[in-house]
């Protein structure tokens, strides 16, 4: 999977993440930096700018959960790094709320590009909003568009982590809203004997292809 080939301004799923270098509020940062921890990369249109400032509020609100599941944060923008330092020394000053995780400065786009960020059509210039969820490996596991208009939820994207993170670990799947202690699906069996067997194999069963379990 390491040389998987990537479509440039293109990001797949479970392909590897696009490789990034750049200049944030907190140094120099690379996307090897973060291997062995996953990482939640967020764009957002421009500082100073109304529904960025709530989501950014609400992702350092809950920096401490994504803590917790061994993920880190790291936003982005096409603007300066003395921008998004003006920008959140603001929020600190407005807001009440500490910005505890870097900013990439963007003003080529370069990595805007490489993740797909820049629609014309939506945003001229600017990165729309966009999440992606890449993996311990550095391999992009999900990845979320928003238009100009409307934020982000931030505990979807909590909630979408801990979802990823079970279905590694135990090998299943989750349904719609699935949140943590709740029963998660078995995948379906692939041969007509599986199918046959699936029904007595001590799961909540409704059909052959629609089994759950408790974990």
């Amino acid at each position: 999977m390491e040389n998987q080939e990537q479509t440039p301004g293109f990001p797949q799923l479970n392909a590897p993440a696009p490789h990034f270098r750049a200049v944030t509020t907190h140094g120099e940062r690379a996307l090897e930096d973060y291997r062995g921890k996953w990482l939640v990369l967020f764009s957002h249109p421009a500082d100073f700018t109304p529904v960025c400032t709530t989501e950014f509020i609400g992702f350092a609100e809950r920096a401490g959960e994504f803590a917790k599941r061994n993920c880190e944060l790291l936003g982005l923008s096409i603007d300066s790094v003395f921008s998004h330092l003006a920008w959140t020394r603001n929020i600190q000053e407005k807001f009440n709320v500490e910005i505890p995780f870097p900013i990439i400065e963007d003003l080529k786009m370069e990595v805007a590009r490489a993740y797909g960020m820049i629609h014309p059509g939506a945003a001229d210039t600017s990165a729309v909003r966009a999440t992606f969820l890449i993996d311990p490996e550095g391999i992009l596991r999900a990845m979320v568009y928003y238009p100009m208009s409307n934020g982000r939820s931030v505990d979807e994207f909590v909630r979408l982590l801990d979802a990823l993170q079970t279905s590694d670990a135990h090998g299943v799947a989750t349904p719609e809203a699935w949140c943590p202690g709740q029963p998660v699906i078995v995948p379906p069996p692939k041969t007509a004997e599986g199918a046959k067997a699936r029904e007595n194999e001590g799961f909540d069963y409704v059909d052959w292809y629609f089994s759950r379990k408790s974990l």
